[in-house]
């Protein structure tokens, strides 16, 4: 949701690296640009005039590293800045006797429902054992939503069809007692709007349950209009954290630069996408780096651990210390892959990344056919030719390029980057350390 103002701080970036000094008019000229990048990616104009003026104080102060370049000094500054804006990184409160409730809060169409089911896969992924409570009974197919999500992940969900949605809250907590559940997490009705009704509901489902966090859903497309939801929901119902969805969206991004400013409240989650397992940790230092073009290699590693079975990275590092890499391997690497996510994402999450992606002009799609060409060619191939490539020949790849719908160039691509791949392992593999894997390559 980025790549607009990505784009355009990147570009002052790159003119002020061919500057040898950073001079005052220098600075006076990158903060205009700076506040106009800001302002147009919806940042509130009150977080602009704090945030401009902070990069102004220690880009004319003695604080910049005389080692660094103009552009180096900028983005170290504008970096430490953003860290701050966006505040520390929040994490769920489970401390005192379970069971512990989480109730989720937001506007209609923020994904709320979705949320609450991501955020019980992370909890279970955590050791807990969560509950879900279909407390929103006012939109049409809400409960049903929420309990095909259950069943999807394996997890109970409690709904009282007919039942208000206090008395719904107060009996899902007394049946997560009885379930043994340590988590509860409440799916609330949300309106096109704030209004007196929806806030009273909310405030007398929290006096009956008393939840150890208030979490607000929100749209980060909502733009400036999010910070004011927000301010609204916090004045009424005492926000403990934010998550913002639809983070893989085109928004453009002023609202998680504006909300933790302005409400005070920390954001504990980001929602990058519609699949279940599509919720990130929160993290301000890393948030800022994607911002300014520099990767987010910590998440990307941490998805691949998540993804990786451990017993198959095992084998995988076994065979690439011998020199054992063929086809076979590099077709599970590619599944692998795919596993972990969008390409598109994942290649966003490098440095220079989001450059790369532009150059080449590739999107989403194109990046998920190319990858399912390459396996299509791959399964064209006989156990034999995959064990052994080199046996390929011009009649053999004519073949595979037939039964796999592709060209020869295309086959012999993919064989050229097979060759560059297992050089690299060949290379690499007297080195010490765990997982060497085409995932940790990525």
């Amino acid at each position: 949701m980025f790549d607009s103002l990505s784009d355009k701080l990147q570009g002052l970036f790159n003119r002020l690296s061919q500057r040898g000094v950073l001079r005052e008019e220098d600075v006076k000229a990158v903060l205009r640009e700076i506040r106009l990048a800001l302002l147009e990616a919806d940042v509130n104009y009150k977080v602009v005039k704090t945030f401009t003026a902070r990069v102004k104080e220690k880009a004319v102060g003695e604080e910049i590293a005389r080692a660094l370049n103009p552009a180096q000094q900028v983005v170290k500054i504008v970096h430490a800045e953003l860290v701050r804006t966006l505040g520390e990184p929040g994490r769920l409160d489970l401390s005192g006797k379970p069971p512990h409730v989480l109730m989720l809060v937001g506007l209609q169409g923020s994904g709320k429902t979705t949320t609450v089911a991501k955020l019980a896969r992370y909890l279970r992924e955590q050791g807990h054992f969560p509950l879900m409570v279909a407390a929103d009974t006012y939109r049409p197919a809400a409960i049903d939503q929420l309990e095909r999500l259950g069943e999807q992940l394996g997890l109970p969900v409690y709904a009282e069809r007919g039942a208000e949605p206090v008395a719904i809250a107060r009996h899902g907590v007394e049946e997560a007692n009885r379930r043994g559940a340590d988590v509860v997490i409440l799916d609330t009705a949300g309106r096109l709007q704030i209004d007196e009704a929806m806030m009273a509901e909310l405030e007398a489902i929290r006096e009956a349950v008393q939840p150890r966090e208030v979490l607000l859903v929100a749209d980060a497309m909502t733009g400036q209009e999010a910070v004011n939801i927000a301010q609204g929901f916090h004045e009424r119902v005492g926000l403990t954290g934010l998550i913002l969805t639809k983070v893989d969206g085109d928004a453009r991004g002023g609202a998680a630069i504006s909300m933790r400013e302005v409400t005070g409240v920390p954001i504990k989650f980001l929602g990058t996408g519609e699949k279940l397992d599509a919720l990130e940790l929160f993290h301000p230092d890393r948030l800022a780096s994607r911002i300014l073009g520099m990767g987010d290699v910590l998440t990307l590693i941490e998805k691949a651990e998540r993804t990786y079975d451990q017993r198959e990275a095992a084998r995988m590092e076994a065979r690439l210390r011998k020199g054992e890499f063929d086809l076979e391997d590099l077709l599970k690497q590619f599944r692998q892959l795919r596993k972990m996510g969008s390409p598109v994402d994942l290649l966003g999450m490098l440095p220079g990344g989001n450059r790369m992606l532009k150059g080449a002009q590739l999107d989403e799609r194109e990046m998920e056919r190319v990858m399912k060409r390459k396996e299509a060619i791959i399964l064209s191939m006989t156990p034999e030719e995959r064990r052994k490539p080199k046996i390929i020949n011009g009649s053999r790849k004519r073949r595979i390029a037939r039964g796999s719908g592709t060209t020869v160039t295309e086959v012999n691509q993919l064989l050229k980057e097979y060759r560059q791949m297992h050089r690299l392992f060949k290379q690499l593999r007297r080195k010490k350390g765990r997982g060497l894997s085409l995932a940790n390559f990525f």
